[in-house]
Protein backbone atom coordinates (compact mmCIF):
# COMPACT_ATOMS: atom_id res chain seq x y z
CA UNK A 1 0.00 0.00 0.00
CA UNK A 2 1.63 3.51 -1.18
CA UNK A 3 1.59 6.58 0.66
CA UNK A 4 -0.85 8.09 -0.28
CA UNK A 5 -3.50 5.03 0.35
CA UNK A 6 -2.13 4.54 3.71
CA UNK A 7 -3.07 8.66 4.67
CA UNK A 8 -6.15 8.26 3.18
CA UNK A 9 -6.92 5.27 5.14
CA UNK A 10 -5.58 6.83 8.19
CA UNK A 11 -7.69 9.94 7.52
CA UNK A 12 -11.05 7.71 6.62
CA UNK A 13 -10.12 5.67 10.48
CA UNK A 14 -9.90 9.01 12.24
CA UNK A 15 -13.52 10.21 10.81
CA UNK A 16 -14.75 7.13 11.14
CA UNK A 17 -12.91 7.09 14.82
CA UNK A 18 -14.58 11.06 15.82
CA UNK A 19 -18.27 9.89 14.48
CA UNK A 20 -18.23 6.86 16.38
CA UNK A 21 -17.03 8.70 19.73
CA UNK A 22 -20.18 11.00 19.21
CA UNK A 23 -22.31 8.30 18.49
CA UNK A 24 -21.27 6.45 21.54
CA UNK A 25 -21.41 10.28 23.57
CA UNK A 26 -25.16 10.01 22.26
CA UNK A 27 -26.18 6.86 23.01
CA UNK A 28 -25.21 6.55 26.54
CA UNK A 29 -25.80 10.38 27.79
CA UNK A 30 -26.95 10.08 31.02
CA UNK A 31 -27.44 6.15 31.10
CA UNK A 32 -26.39 4.48 34.09
CA UNK A 33 -23.61 1.96 32.66
CA UNK A 34 -23.86 -0.32 35.61
CA UNK A 35 -27.33 -1.15 35.01
CA UNK A 36 -26.78 -1.37 31.11
CA UNK A 37 -23.88 -4.36 31.79
CA UNK A 38 -26.17 -5.71 34.22
CA UNK A 39 -28.35 -6.04 31.49
CA UNK A 40 -25.71 -6.65 29.00
CA UNK A 41 -24.76 -9.88 31.15
CA UNK A 42 -28.30 -10.96 31.26
CA UNK A 43 -28.46 -11.66 27.46
CA UNK A 44 -28.72 -15.23 27.27
CA UNK A 45 -25.04 -17.42 25.86
CA UNK A 46 -27.53 -19.48 23.38
CA UNK A 47 -28.91 -16.36 21.77
CA UNK A 48 -25.61 -13.77 22.15
CA UNK A 49 -23.83 -17.42 20.08
CA UNK A 50 -26.65 -17.01 17.28
CA UNK A 51 -26.44 -13.24 16.74
CA UNK A 52 -22.54 -13.84 16.32
CA UNK A 53 -23.51 -16.66 13.69
CA UNK A 54 -26.08 -14.36 11.94
CA UNK A 55 -24.20 -10.98 11.87
CA UNK A 56 -20.87 -13.78 10.06
CA UNK A 57 -22.95 -15.54 8.00
CA UNK A 58 -24.19 -12.03 6.54
CA UNK A 59 -21.09 -11.07 5.98
CA UNK A 60 -19.41 -14.20 4.71
CA UNK A 61 -22.77 -15.03 2.75
CA UNK A 62 -21.72 -12.11 0.01
CA UNK A 63 -18.17 -14.07 -0.17
CA UNK A 64 -20.33 -16.88 -1.07
CA UNK A 65 -22.58 -15.23 -4.17
CA UNK A 66 -19.17 -14.19 -5.09
CA UNK A 67 -17.38 -17.44 -4.94
CA UNK A 68 -20.48 -18.69 -7.34
CA UNK A 69 -20.51 -16.15 -9.64
CA UNK A 70 -16.79 -16.30 -10.49
CA UNK A 71 -16.70 -20.68 -10.38
CA UNK A 72 -20.04 -19.88 -12.45
CA UNK A 73 -17.94 -17.58 -15.33
CA UNK A 74 -14.67 -19.94 -15.11
CA UNK A 75 -12.61 -18.14 -13.19
CA UNK A 76 -10.07 -20.24 -10.24
CA UNK A 77 -10.89 -19.18 -6.76
CA UNK A 78 -11.63 -20.61 -3.77
CA UNK A 79 -14.37 -20.48 -0.92
CA UNK A 80 -12.54 -18.68 1.89
CA UNK A 81 -10.63 -16.62 -0.41
CA UNK A 82 -14.30 -14.99 -1.64
CA UNK A 83 -15.22 -15.06 2.04
CA UNK A 84 -12.32 -12.67 2.33
CA UNK A 85 -13.44 -10.54 0.17
CA UNK A 86 -16.66 -10.00 1.47
CA UNK A 87 -14.75 -9.14 4.72
CA UNK A 88 -12.60 -6.75 3.70
CA UNK A 89 -15.82 -4.99 1.49
CA UNK A 90 -17.28 -4.68 4.81
CA UNK A 91 -14.48 -2.70 6.95
CA UNK A 92 -13.17 -0.27 4.05
CA UNK A 93 -17.75 0.38 3.44
CA UNK A 94 -17.74 0.43 7.19
CA UNK A 95 -15.46 3.15 7.38
CA UNK A 96 -15.88 5.26 4.39
CA UNK A 97 -18.66 7.80 3.43
CA UNK A 98 -21.99 5.71 1.72
CA UNK A 99 -20.06 2.40 1.56
CA UNK A 100 -17.36 3.48 -1.60
CA UNK A 101 -14.44 2.25 -0.21
CA UNK A 102 -15.65 -1.29 0.06
CA UNK A 103 -15.72 -2.60 -3.83
CA UNK A 104 -12.37 -1.07 -4.63
CA UNK A 105 -10.55 -2.73 -2.12
CA UNK A 106 -12.61 -6.38 -3.24
CA UNK A 107 -11.62 -5.55 -6.94
CA UNK A 108 -8.07 -4.85 -6.05
CA UNK A 109 -7.61 -8.25 -3.96
CA UNK A 110 -9.42 -10.12 -6.76
CA UNK A 111 -7.23 -8.93 -9.55
CA UNK A 112 -4.05 -9.50 -7.28
CA UNK A 113 -5.19 -13.16 -6.49
CA UNK A 114 -5.32 -14.03 -10.29
CA UNK A 115 -8.84 -12.59 -11.48
CA UNK A 116 -9.61 -11.20 -14.50
CA UNK A 117 -10.42 -7.55 -14.00
CA UNK A 118 -13.48 -7.65 -16.35
CA UNK A 119 -15.08 -10.76 -14.52
CA UNK A 120 -14.07 -9.96 -10.97
CA UNK A 121 -15.95 -6.22 -12.04
CA UNK A 122 -18.86 -8.13 -13.33
CA UNK A 123 -19.34 -10.14 -10.53
CA UNK A 124 -18.56 -7.45 -8.00
CA UNK A 125 -21.56 -5.35 -10.23
CA UNK A 126 -23.66 -8.08 -10.55
CA UNK A 127 -23.64 -8.34 -6.53
CA UNK A 128 -24.10 -4.72 -6.00
CA UNK A 129 -27.08 -4.67 -8.54
CA UNK A 130 -28.53 -7.88 -6.91
CA UNK A 131 -27.87 -6.76 -3.37
CA UNK A 132 -29.88 -3.24 -3.79
CA UNK A 133 -32.74 -4.71 -5.84
CA UNK A 134 -33.65 -6.99 -2.72
CA UNK A 135 -33.23 -3.75 -0.14
CA UNK A 136 -35.78 -2.20 -2.77
CA UNK A 137 -38.00 -5.24 -3.37
CA UNK A 138 -38.33 -5.44 0.59
CA UNK A 139 -38.80 -1.91 0.81
CA UNK A 140 -41.35 -1.83 -1.64
CA UNK A 141 -43.00 -5.08 -0.14
CA UNK A 142 -43.35 -3.36 3.35
CA UNK A 143 -44.76 -0.24 1.99
CA UNK A 144 -47.67 -2.20 0.28
CA UNK A 145 -48.69 -5.28 2.93
CA UNK A 146 -47.46 -3.18 6.22
CA UNK A 147 -47.74 0.36 5.32
CA UNK A 148 -49.95 1.26 8.49
CA UNK A 149 -47.68 -0.13 11.07
CA UNK A 150 -44.97 1.02 9.51
CA UNK A 151 -45.80 4.57 9.73
CA UNK A 152 -46.93 4.28 13.25
CA UNK A 153 -43.30 2.56 14.59
CA UNK A 154 -40.96 5.01 12.18
CA UNK A 155 -43.14 7.82 13.47
CA UNK A 156 -40.52 11.11 12.41
CA UNK A 157 -38.18 8.90 10.43
CA UNK A 158 -41.54 8.22 7.98
CA UNK A 159 -39.49 10.33 5.46
CA UNK A 160 -35.98 9.35 5.78
CA UNK A 161 -37.12 5.99 5.09
CA UNK A 162 -38.70 7.32 1.26
CA UNK A 163 -35.76 8.98 0.85
CA UNK A 164 -33.69 5.71 1.14
CA UNK A 165 -35.11 3.83 -0.71
CA UNK A 166 -35.82 6.68 -3.89
CA UNK A 167 -31.72 6.45 -3.73
CA UNK A 168 -31.80 2.49 -3.72
CA UNK A 169 -33.96 2.67 -6.53
CA UNK A 170 -31.98 5.54 -8.24
CA UNK A 171 -28.32 3.64 -7.80
CA UNK A 172 -30.55 0.24 -8.68
CA UNK A 173 -31.09 1.93 -12.20
CA UNK A 174 -27.31 3.45 -12.34
CA UNK A 175 -25.74 0.36 -11.71
CA UNK A 176 -28.39 -1.54 -14.36
CA UNK A 177 -27.23 1.37 -16.94
CA UNK A 178 -23.78 0.88 -16.50
CA UNK A 179 -23.51 -2.87 -16.12
CA UNK A 180 -25.57 -3.40 -19.54
CA UNK A 181 -23.87 -0.46 -21.25
CA UNK A 182 -20.33 -0.85 -23.04
CA UNK A 183 -21.10 2.81 -24.35
CA UNK A 184 -21.78 3.89 -21.01
CA UNK A 185 -18.61 2.47 -19.34
CA UNK A 186 -16.83 3.39 -22.61
CA UNK A 187 -17.71 6.62 -22.38
CA UNK A 188 -17.22 6.97 -18.64
CA UNK A 189 -13.61 6.21 -19.21
CA UNK A 190 -12.74 8.52 -22.16
CA UNK A 191 -14.06 11.20 -20.15
CA UNK A 192 -12.28 10.70 -17.16
CA UNK A 193 -8.65 10.18 -19.29
CA UNK A 194 -9.73 13.63 -20.77
CA UNK A 195 -9.60 15.19 -17.88
CA UNK A 196 -6.70 13.72 -16.20
CA UNK A 197 -4.77 14.41 -19.56
CA UNK A 198 -6.03 18.19 -19.08
CA UNK A 199 -4.61 18.40 -15.59
CA UNK A 200 -1.40 16.22 -16.82
CA UNK A 201 -1.80 13.70 -14.65
CA UNK A 202 -1.59 11.64 -17.26
CA UNK A 203 -0.17 11.28 -20.73
CA UNK A 204 -2.18 10.24 -24.27
CA UNK A 205 -1.32 6.12 -24.14
CA UNK A 206 -2.55 4.43 -27.06
CA UNK A 207 -1.61 0.89 -24.82
CA UNK A 208 -3.83 2.02 -22.42
CA UNK A 209 -6.57 2.66 -24.88
CA UNK A 210 -5.46 -0.71 -26.10
CA UNK A 211 -6.24 -2.47 -21.97
CA UNK A 212 -9.59 -0.99 -21.78
CA UNK A 213 -10.66 -2.09 -24.79
CA UNK A 214 -9.62 -5.40 -24.11
CA UNK A 215 -11.77 -4.88 -20.79
CA UNK A 216 -14.31 -3.93 -22.29
CA UNK A 217 -14.24 -7.17 -24.55
CA UNK A 218 -14.30 -9.10 -21.36
CA UNK A 219 -16.37 -7.26 -19.61
CA UNK A 220 -18.93 -7.52 -22.30
CA UNK A 221 -18.34 -11.57 -22.31
CA UNK A 222 -18.99 -11.94 -18.99
CA UNK A 223 -22.01 -9.91 -18.80
CA UNK A 224 -23.28 -12.22 -21.82
CA UNK A 225 -22.31 -15.31 -20.07
CA UNK A 226 -24.36 -14.10 -17.17
CA UNK A 227 -27.76 -13.54 -19.27
CA UNK A 228 -27.79 -16.67 -20.64
CA UNK A 229 -27.23 -18.13 -17.26
CA UNK A 230 -30.33 -16.77 -15.71
CA UNK A 231 -30.16 -19.98 -13.25
CA UNK A 232 -27.28 -18.32 -11.73
CA UNK A 233 -28.84 -14.76 -11.20
CA UNK A 234 -31.88 -16.56 -10.12
CA UNK A 235 -29.73 -18.52 -7.28
CA UNK A 236 -28.02 -15.36 -6.35
CA UNK A 237 -31.54 -13.43 -5.87
CA UNK A 238 -32.50 -15.88 -3.44
CA UNK A 239 -29.20 -15.90 -1.86
CA UNK A 240 -29.02 -12.60 -1.52
CA UNK A 241 -32.39 -12.56 0.35
CA UNK A 242 -31.33 -15.41 2.48
CA UNK A 243 -28.13 -13.05 3.33
CA UNK A 244 -30.04 -9.88 3.83
CA UNK A 245 -32.81 -11.09 6.24
CA UNK A 246 -30.05 -12.89 8.42
CA UNK A 247 -28.98 -9.45 9.63
CA UNK A 248 -32.79 -8.81 10.23
CA UNK A 249 -33.65 -11.73 12.33
CA UNK A 250 -30.66 -10.64 14.19
CA UNK A 251 -32.89 -8.22 16.11
CA UNK A 252 -35.77 -10.84 17.35
CA UNK A 253 -33.01 -13.05 18.50
CA UNK A 254 -31.27 -10.13 20.50
CA UNK A 255 -35.39 -9.53 21.56
CA UNK A 256 -35.69 -13.32 22.61
CA UNK A 257 -32.38 -13.33 24.78
CA UNK A 258 -33.06 -10.84 26.64
CA UNK A 259 -35.76 -12.54 27.80
CA UNK A 260 -38.39 -10.30 26.29
CA UNK A 261 -41.70 -11.19 24.45
CA UNK A 262 -45.03 -9.85 23.27
CA UNK A 263 -44.03 -8.69 20.11
CA UNK A 264 -44.63 -11.24 16.81
CA UNK A 265 -41.10 -11.87 15.08
CA UNK A 266 -42.46 -10.34 12.12
CA UNK A 267 -43.15 -7.05 13.79
CA UNK A 268 -39.78 -6.48 14.71
CA UNK A 269 -37.65 -8.12 11.22
CA UNK A 270 -39.74 -5.30 9.36
CA UNK A 271 -38.70 -2.95 11.24
CA UNK A 272 -34.84 -3.64 11.11
CA UNK A 273 -35.07 -3.36 7.65
CA UNK A 274 -37.16 -0.32 7.20
CA UNK A 275 -34.32 1.02 9.59
CA UNK A 276 -31.62 -0.13 7.14
CA UNK A 277 -33.46 0.73 3.81
CA UNK A 278 -33.68 4.15 5.60
CA UNK A 279 -30.06 4.60 5.65
CA UNK A 280 -27.99 2.39 3.85
CA UNK A 281 -27.09 5.21 1.55
CA UNK A 282 -26.39 8.17 3.66
CA UNK A 283 -23.42 9.80 3.35
CA UNK A 284 -21.94 9.04 6.79
CA UNK A 285 -19.22 6.01 7.47
CA UNK A 286 -21.18 3.01 8.73
CA UNK A 287 -24.04 4.91 8.87
CA UNK A 288 -23.18 5.36 12.31
CA UNK A 289 -25.43 7.99 14.44
CA UNK A 290 -28.47 8.25 12.35
CA UNK A 291 -28.68 4.20 12.78
CA UNK A 292 -28.59 4.07 16.32
CA UNK A 293 -30.68 7.12 16.68
CA UNK A 294 -33.24 6.08 14.73
CA UNK A 295 -33.04 2.49 16.07
CA UNK A 296 -33.75 4.21 19.18
CA UNK A 297 -37.10 6.05 18.27
CA UNK A 298 -38.48 3.21 16.14
CA UNK A 299 -38.00 0.43 18.81
CA UNK A 300 -38.43 2.17 21.88
CA UNK A 301 -41.94 0.79 22.59
CA UNK A 302 -40.61 -3.04 21.61
CA UNK A 303 -37.26 -2.30 23.73
CA UNK A 304 -39.04 -1.31 26.83
CA UNK A 305 -36.85 0.52 29.77
CA UNK A 306 -33.13 -0.06 29.91
CA UNK A 307 -33.16 -2.83 27.07
CA UNK A 308 -33.61 -0.37 24.31
CA UNK A 309 -30.20 1.07 24.92
CA UNK A 310 -28.75 -2.81 25.73
CA UNK A 311 -30.58 -3.59 22.33
CA UNK A 312 -28.52 -1.18 20.44
CA UNK A 313 -25.01 -2.16 22.05
CA UNK A 314 -25.88 -5.88 21.22
CA UNK A 315 -26.86 -5.25 17.88
CA UNK A 316 -25.21 -2.61 16.24
CA UNK A 317 -21.90 -4.22 18.58
CA UNK A 318 -22.28 -7.35 16.84
CA UNK A 319 -23.80 -6.46 13.33
CA UNK A 320 -21.36 -3.70 12.99
CA UNK A 321 -18.68 -2.73 14.91
CA UNK A 322 -17.43 -6.72 15.84
CA UNK A 323 -17.31 -7.78 12.01
CA UNK A 324 -15.77 -4.37 11.29
CA UNK A 325 -12.97 -5.57 13.71
CA UNK A 326 -13.02 -9.07 11.67
CA UNK A 327 -12.93 -7.45 8.74
CA UNK A 328 -9.88 -5.77 9.51
CA UNK A 329 -7.98 -8.56 11.10
CA UNK A 330 -8.73 -10.49 7.58
CA UNK A 331 -7.62 -7.19 5.52
CA UNK A 332 -4.17 -7.46 7.47
CA UNK A 333 -3.98 -10.92 7.10
CA UNK A 334 -4.29 -10.82 3.38
CA UNK A 335 -1.68 -8.24 2.59
CA UNK A 336 0.81 -11.10 3.50
CA UNK A 337 -1.13 -13.94 2.09
CA UNK A 338 0.66 -15.80 -0.75
CA UNK A 339 -0.89 -16.46 -3.93
CA UNK A 340 -1.44 -20.43 -3.77
CA UNK A 341 -3.02 -22.21 -7.15
CA UNK A 342 -6.54 -23.23 -6.59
Amino acid sequence: MNKKKVHELIVNVGIFAAVMALTFWSVFRGQDFAEIAGAVGQMSGVYLFAAVFLAVFFVAGEGCMIWYLLRGIGERTTLPRCVSYSFIGFFFSGITPSATGGQPMQLYYMKRDGNSLSAASVVLMTVAVIYKLVLVLTGVGILLFWGAPLKKYLQAYYGLYFLGLFLNVVLVVILLMVMFSQRTIRTCFYRIENIMVRIHLWRQSEARQEKVEQFLAGYQQTVAFLKSHKRMIVMTIAGTFLQRFSVFVMTYVVYRGLGLSGVAMLDIVLVQAAVYIAVDMLPIPGAQGITEAMYRCVFQNIFVGNYLVVSVCITRGVSFYLMLLVGLAVFCAARRWKIKEV
